[in-house]
This record gives C-alpha cells, sequence and structure tokens, in this order.
C-alpha cells in the first residue's frame, strides 16, 4: 500500500483539498504509474462542479503521464520505468464493442477502486483514472507508450485533449482531403480539432469562438479563417466566406444551445460532429425535416473513437515531426498545491491547457 498525496474533491463546487491517501498495489491486468504531468481538462472541472452528477469524496483529472513502477500479475507488454500516457480509456477487449473496434464505449470494463484514507473510508478514483495525484493504479489498457523525446507534461495532453479533437475529425467525421470545416470553440479541445482538419487535409478550416485572442489561437494552429460568435448570425458570416457551408461542424464546446445552432453551419450532405458534453439534462432541439431534406446528420464522438495502440503512435510520430503542436498548448506549469489556482485560471477561459506537474 503506496501513501500518496491528492486533490481531493469532498462537496461539488468547492475548493479540492490536498491531503494523503493509500493507493493499493496494482491487482491482475494493472499497472502503477508514478506521474510526471496531469493536465487539467474542462470535464475535471464539469465533474467537480456537480453537472454530471457522481459520488463524493473523488479524485479527478484524467490527462496524465509518468513511469511505470510496478506490475500486478499477468500484465504484459511492459516493464518497470517504461514511460506512458494514462488515460480514461478502459476496455475489456471482449465485449461487442470492444471486438468491433471501438473500445471507446467498452460495455465489459469494471471500475477499479484502489484510493482509500488512511482511516479505511473508499475515495472515488473518478473517470478510472483519478490523476490528481502523484501516483495511479490503472488498467493496462489505460496506457500508451511514449517515447523518451517526448516530456511528460507534453505527452498528458495526448491522453485526452489531442486524441479528443484530432480523433473527432479523423475517426468520427473521416474528413477527407479537400472537405471544408468550421470547428465552434477555439479552446483546447477546439484548437486540436483545427490541427485534425489541418492533417487530414481541409480546404478551408473557420473557428468561431467568443474571443478575439481565441481566433487569434485558432490561426495560429491552422485556421485559415476566424468568425466571432458574437456576430448576430455567425453562421451567415460562414457562408459567405466558403460560399457554402461547411462540410463538417465540430462543436467543442459543452454548451447545449451551441447546438441548437450547429446545423446552419452546413453545407448539404454535411455533418455536425457532438464533441463537447453540456450538463446532465440540457436539451437541444433541431428542426428534423431540414436534415433529413439536405441529407444531413449528426455524429457523437467520445474520445476522438480513439484507438490507443493505433492512434498514439502517429501522434507522437506527428509531434516529433514538427506536424502537431503539442508544446504551444500548454499555459502554465502548476504543482499540486496550486491545483485551485489553476483550475480557476482554466475556468477563466484564458488558458490552452493547464498542467500539474510532479
Amino acid at each position: 500500500m503506496a501513501r500518496i498525496r491528492a486533490a481531493v474533491c469532498h462537496t461539488f463546487n468547492e475548493p479540492l483539498e490536498i491531503e494523503e491517501l493509500d493507493l493499493a498495489p496494482p491487482d491482475r491486468g494493472e499497472v502503477e504509474v508514478t506521474l510526471g504531468a496531469c493536465a487539467i481538462c474542462h470535464s475535471d472541472i464539469t465533474y467537480a462542479s456537480g453537472a454530471w452528477g457522481g459520488d463524493l469524496p473523488a479524485v479527478y483529472g484524467h490527462e496524465a503521464a509518468g513511469e511505470i513502477t510496478a506490475l500486478g500479475d499477468g500484465t504484459t507488454g511492459y516493464k518497470l520505468g517504461d514511460r506512458v500516457l494514462v488515460t480514461l480509456l478502459k476496455s475489456c477487449g471482449t465485449c461487442p464493442s470492444c471486438t468491433s473496434g471501438a473500445p471507446v464505449i467498452c460495455s465489459g470494463a469494471e471500475a477499479a477502486a484502489p484510493l482509500s484514507r488512511p482511516n479505511g473510508g473508499k475515495v472515488l478514483q473518478a473517470m478510472n483514472c483519478g490523476a490528481f495525484a502523484e501516483k495511479v493504479v490503472v488498467h493496462h489498457s489505460q496506457i500508451a507508450k511514449i517515447p523518451d523525446a517526448i516530456p511528460y507534461d507534453v505527452a498528458s495532453l495526448m491522453s485526452c485533449g489531442v486524441i479528443t479533437g484530432v480523433g473527432a475529425v479523423v475517426n468520427a467525421a473521416r474528413l477527407t482531403a479537400g472537405e471544408d470545416v468550421v470547428v465552434i470553440g477555439a479552446g483546447g479541445v477546439g484548437l486540436n480539432a483545427i490541427q485534425g482538419a489541418r492533417l487530414a487535409g481541409a480546404r478551408r478550416i473557420v473557428a468561431v469562438d467568443m474571443l478575439g485572442e481565441k481566433l487569434d489561437d485558432a490561426l495560429e494552429f491552422g485556421a485559415t479563417h476566424g468568425v466571432l460568435a458574437s456576430d448576430s448570425a455567425p453562421w451567415d458570416r460562414v457562408h459567405q466566406t466558403l460560399g457554402r457551408g461547411a462540410d463538417a461542424v465540430f462543436v467543442t464546446v459543452g454548451i447545449a444551445r451551441v447546438y441548437d445552432d450547429a446545423p446552419k453551419y452546413l453545407a448539404p450532405g454535411g455533418r455536425v460532429v457532438l464533441v463537447g458534453m453540456p450538463p446532465t439534462g440540457a436539451l437541444s432541439s433541431y428542426e428534423p425535416d431540414t436534415l433529413a431534406s439536405k441529407n444531413q446528420s449528426l455524429v457523437g464522438t467520445k474520445m476522438g473513437n480513439t484507438v490507443l495502440a493505433r492512434d498514439i503512435p502517429w501522434l507522437t510520430d506527428a509531434y516529433l515531426q514538427g506536424r502537431l503542436k503539442l508544446d504551444e498548448l500548454i499555459s502554465n506549469r502548476w504543482s499540486l498545491d496550486e491545483i485551485n489556482d489553476a483550475i480557476a485560471h482554466t475556468k477563466s477561459g484564458k488558458a490552452r491547457r493547464n498542467v500539474i506537474v510532479f
């Protein structure tokens, strides 16, 4: 049993508390990873606010990277000292989703419970990770090896924000060269959707955001045009810019009303890709006859429909070759003791990605 420091949520929408917890050793098929970094995702903040419910106390955090420091029985393909990223994607390998190549929607994986207080009280390992902590114990399906040349803070970004944004374009939308793209929201995931569209050969990439400085960020990451969402009808601006609607619209913000307007950006035959997740119970509305008559579609995607063994080697090579911007995504680096300040900075909308470093 390892004693670790972690940021614990005891009450929704209240500051996290740094305290010592006990971490059970890895069971069969599991690994212990001593973390070097954990990025802060808006999903962590949404969970900690209570918008998606869940049990407390809990440790959030799911964009992490570090070094394997213990192996459970039956864990093959990894050794002590391996540098890995850690994700929330836990797959059993045998359910219908896993065997059909969609491990992101695995229905057979069981939740682990390695965290507890020194007095024995249980603490939830949220999103199968609990990575706002010095160490984690996770299933081997949740990790992927990373090259020595990639620092842990950079690698942590690929655990969620990068694979979600790039994967939404490449895996979910199956964007083809020459198609026009709109990305609504130029935050961390949106910037990676823009990068994915550039890598896939999009003809034109239009970023839509409320903040002008975010549009500047979007241009730096590969957008060809920027449109302020505060305009009275930004979809009209997009149609004027493109001469038609977009072939694919990626909604990367978790705001339900944005989904109401997303189809207005589409060309006939286009698709809206649902990436950002609004709070539980939030509703959006559409006119089905318009979508049907124009042969348009809505496509859901979780974590970019990622298959770690397929996508992480590609993305790491793209980074090392200079084709994928990762260093530029990091706004600030913080210690675990500064996590509440880092979360506040993330909520302000000023950050691309904040990273906790250990």
